[in-house]
């Protein structure tokens, strides 16, 4: 974490458990509508899906006053997490690594998931926010 900070990956902010509550919620929030798109469009939902986990993460690091620069962006949030909560995070860095195959296309993977691979998603990112909650109450500012 003290590397991330003195790479500018990661700034300090004031710790701020309201903005950490609300970054919960809005990953709940896209869970849910994630869900409604499982069938009827499986790229969407995957993508909402990681965006549900990147709120969860974004959260912790809010509880403890920390938050991800342009600069750090997506992947700040990532080794944050295994940083300090490996190995219950590890879906994350699944999580990330299609959703960047998904928006920037190319040839090491399928341009496209399938409802199977999205439902998994779904179950990864319930995951990750069930653990962001069990943690917030317990963080201090870093």
């Amino acid at each position: 974490m003290d590397a991330m900070l003195a790479e500018r990956a990661l700034h300090r902010v004031p710790a701020a458990a309201g903005s950490a509550a609300a970054s919960l919620a809005r990953a709940r929030q896209l869970l849910a509508s994630a869900a409604t798109l499982l069938d009827a469009d499986p790229d969407s939902d995957y993508v909402l899906a990681y965006d549900a986990a990147r709120h969860a993460g974004t959260a912790l690091l809010a509880r403890q006053g920390l938050r991800s620069t342009a600069s750090g962006g997506h992947i700040a949030v990532e080794r944050s997490l295994r940083a300090q909560f490996a190995p219950g995070f590890a879906d994350f860095h699944v999580l990330r690594r299609r959703r960047n195959e998904l928006e920037y296309p190319s040839a090491h993977g399928p341009e496209t998931v399938s409802s199977e691979e999205a439902a998994e998603a779904l179950q990864a990112a319930t995951g990750i926010i069930a653990q962001a909650h069990e943690l917030l109450p317990r963080l201090d500012q870093y």
